[in-house]
């Protein structure tokens, strides 16, 4: 009963986090939990902590009882620049949205020596963006051309996109993972979460797109809207000797009911589901107080037609192919080093690369989400408090990176409308509390 009691405080509060923000391997994170983080993401062959419903859920049954919470602040500084064009829409805007909290939660039971239940609480996010209006100045000749995009044009200012008010997008993934772990025998361990995934999103600003819409009437400025889905992970977790600890896990893509309110935007009438992705990991234990850990990650993107479709497709947005944010498929290499400086500090660093998702071809669409950045470093710590307590920091800086392409608006029939350019760079710091029981 005590566990069922953990179980729903955990997921509760999950639910009512806000703007989960996350955007650095694409809209994934470079790492689920603290410890994690501090090690650039590299966590499949680890068992440090009860994060293995988000990493690799063999681990859980390694990692003993104990109970992880944390708090993550996470930084992203977002910005979108059209220039070079002749057509009187050249602009530049900051997204506003720059800090944002996000929770962690993890808890872990052995039911066994054999057997573990646990749960894992994590969020995917990043599709982010809070950019005021006016770039384009009311009377202007960029203002004529915004407003012969409407059937009845408003007058004044128009953002960036051509739209009117504000203009952004809030995207927030939450996803909840029971855990079972079973040893198999002493080494080896398989595992399996089921994922509960539950997700929010609101859209502003994109009116000048309503002639590119199958039902322009659910395109934009709808409010929240929010779905749900179910899909899995399955993990295993191998000691191949005292010092080599090999680790693979695989997520299905999540089916998501539809959000109706934007069957307008995304294609096949509000889909939006969860991408799949799988993992593999080593870890090794260079000397007795180093471990050094490496990780591969695949994330399919092209699983999600609403994500992978080129923004330049023939197909109305919000229909069967219709346009998308064109985002590729993406290989993720995440290393990290442990070392032990004494019984109570063990300090942690790492580096995340991935591949940037987003072409020049999409740039348009992908000021809305410029999740550009490839290389994270990152640096972290645990101090033990006594010997069943812990507290852990973890800091990441994404360094800034940069796409640039021509404006969707020259093949919309808009001349000299030049090239747009999306950029970002982000940081993050966060402290957990981990306690043994």
């Amino acid at each position: 009963m005590q566990y069922k009691k953990l179980v729903g405080v955990f997921a509760l509060a999950g639910m009512m986090a806000p703007g989960v923000a996350s955007a650095t391997n694409g809209y994934f994170s470079h790492g689920y939990g603290m410890k994690a983080e501090g090690m650039g993401g590299a966590a499949t062959a680890m068992a440090d902590d009860a994060f293995g419903g988000a990493n690799n859920p063999a681990a859980m049954v390694f990692a003993g009882n104990r109970l992880d919470v944390g708090l993550d602040w996470f930084s992203p500084q977002r910005s979108a620049e059209r220039s070079g064009g002749t057509a009187g829409l050249n602009g530049k805007a900051d997204s506003g949205s720059t800090n944002f909290f996000i929770p962690e939660f993890g808890y872990n039971k052995m039911l066994s020596n054999r057997m573990s239940l646990g749960v894992t609480v994590y969020g995917n996010g990043g599709m982010n963006t809070d950019y005021s209006g006016g770039q384009i100045a009311a009377g202007s000749a960029g203002a004529g051309i915004c407003g012969s995009f409407y059937a009845a044009a408003p007058g004044g200012a128009y953002n960036l996109l051509c739209g009117t008010g504000k203009l952004g997008v809030d995207l927030m993934q939450l996803i909840v993972a029971p855990t079972v772990a079973y040893k198999v025998n002493r080494n080896n361990s398989i595992g399996i979460a089921p994922l509960f995934g539950y997700q929010r999103f609101k859209a502003e600003g994109l009116q000048a797109f309503a002639g590119l819409s199958s039902n322009p009437s659910h395109l934009t400025n709808q409010g929240y809207d929010s779905s749900t889905g179910w899909g899995v992970r399955i993990g295993w977790m191998g000691k191949v000797s005292n010092t080599v600890t090999l680790g693979a896990a695989y997520a299905s893509k999540i089916k998501m009911s539809k959000m109706d309110k934007y069957k307008g935007l995304f294609a096949n009438q509000g889909e939006f589901d969860l991408p799949s992705n799988w993992n593999l990991g080593i870890a090794v234990k260079a000397t007795p107080k180093v471990t050094i850990a490496a990780d591969y990650q695949r994330i399919n993107y092209s699983d999600v037609d609403a994500i992978a479709n080129p923004s330049t497709n023939s197909g109305s947005l919000g229909s069967n192919n219709g346009r998308g944010f064109g985002w590729q498929d993406v290989d993720v290499v995440k290393l990290g080093v442990e070392y032990q400086y004494n019984r109570q500090l063990t300090l942690r660093a790492g580096y995340d690369h991935t591949d940037n998702p987003i072409q020049s071809r999409d740039v348009t669409f992908n000021i809305l989400a410029p999740g550009v950045v490839q290389d994270h470093l990152t640096l972290g710590f645990t101090y033990g408090l006594s010997r069943t307590s812990e507290l852990t920091m973890a800091y990441m800086h994404a360094f800034k990176n940069s796409v640039t392409g021509s404006s969707l608006f020259n093949k919309l029939g808009v001349a000299g409308s030049g090239n747009e350019k999306i950029q970002m760079y982000e940081d993050s710091l966060g402290i957990a509390y981990g306690m043994k029981f």
